[in-house]
């Protein structure tokens, strides 16, 4: 990623086309019943209007996918990584039962989704007249003013990663006008390869690399997608015995490098076997990786080897591993 994108953020606005992701409207009656059971954070405490961020788990609370999720009136739209739309529609289909009122829909082809990213997105929302969302918490939002009330057509609050933004999903329609706004606006477009170095550098997790079937969601560190007061869904049980016990094993960490290392090396520490870098990226004249290293061996500070490579062990805006002081 070149400096100026990354100084981008911390001065002006940038823009990613993420239509690429998948979009799937949950509707009818049991939608939010069935969403709160099949995930890890509370949905039927959300009104229209309200979001948040969930984690699609297996049985065993292995981690499937980490999705936005947005309540609308009349259904849940659910923005889900590029390479588990597929998957997920399946997967929930196979929990819809005979009585259940819940209606899966594959949005993806007649949408489109624009994350703005940055100090100045707020200006950009002014423009579009959506002043009012502003200021508001993450997952919120509103119908973006003056467009036809299709499917979509929403601004929320929430960037898509740690950096402060706005996610806007559209009725297809409407790409070409919104963009030329955003773009006429002052936003600079940032390309798959931008993000995907953000990303790494911030810690969001993405599925087939942070988010496999070896890990779970607390071990990822997406405690703000969980929620331990709700009742019984799928890997609830693993994921309270955890944060109960305490038992999280390995954590996710950012690991500052000093030469590029193959996702996949093993990471050591003091000759021992400790963990596995999961993604690794090039920020300038600097190497960066996410990996999850085992929680007895340290955090922050710990200095490590990943074949022949040096490493330190740093903190990620987009993750935590403290335990909720609620819960202890």
């Amino acid at each position: 990623m070149s400096e100026s994108a990354i100084q981008l953020l911390e001065t002006g606005v940038a823009v990613y086309n993420r239509s690429h992701w998948g979009r799937i409207k949950v509707s009818d009656g049991d939608r939010l019943r069935f969403l709160h059971n099949q995930s890890t954070n509370d949905f039927e405490s959300l009104k229209p209007g309200q979001g948040c961020d969930t984690v699609f788990v297996t049985s065993t609370a292995r981690t499937i996918d980490l999705a936005s999720a947005y309540v609308t009136d009349d259904a849940v739209l659910l923005l889900v990584s590029p390479n588990r739309r597929e998957y997920l529609m399946q997967w929930l289909d196979k929990y819809i039962f005979f009585a259940d009122k819940v209606q899966l829909t594959d949005l993806t082809d007649e949408t489109v989704t624009f994350s703005l990213l940055g100090s100045q997105s707020n200006a950009i929302i002014e423009k579009l007249g959506a002043s009012e969302i502003i200021g508001k918490p993450y997952g919120s939002h509103i119908q973006i003013p003056n467009l036809n009330e299709e499917t979509g057509n929403i601004i929320a609050v929430g960037s898509g990663l740690a950096t402060p933004g706005y996610t806007l999903i559209l009725n297809a329609n409407h790409k070409e006008k919104i963009w030329s706004q955003i773009i006429g606006s002052g936003a600079v477009e940032i390309k798959d390869n931008d993000w995907e170095t953000l990303r790494i550098l911030q810690g969001r997790p993405k599925p087939e690399s942070e988010l496999t079937d070896d890990y779970n969601p607390l071990e990822v560190g997406l405690w703000q997608t969980v929620s331990f007061d709700k009742g019984c869904y799928i890997g609830q049980e693993t994921i309270a015995r955890l944060n109960t016990y305490k038992g999280v094993k390995q954590n996710l960490w950012g690991i500052s490098l000093n030469s590029f290392v193959e996702p996949g090396t093993v990471i050591t520490a003091n000759d021992e076997k400790v963990g596995k870098l999961t993604s690794c990226t090039q920020d300038g004249d600097n190497y960066f990786g996410l990996g999850y290293i085992r929680t007895k061996a340290g955090g922050v500070g710990l200095k490590i080897k990943l074949g022949e490579t040096q490493g330190e062990v740093v903190s990620i805006p987009f993750v935590t591993h403290e335990y909720p002081n609620s819960e202890q």
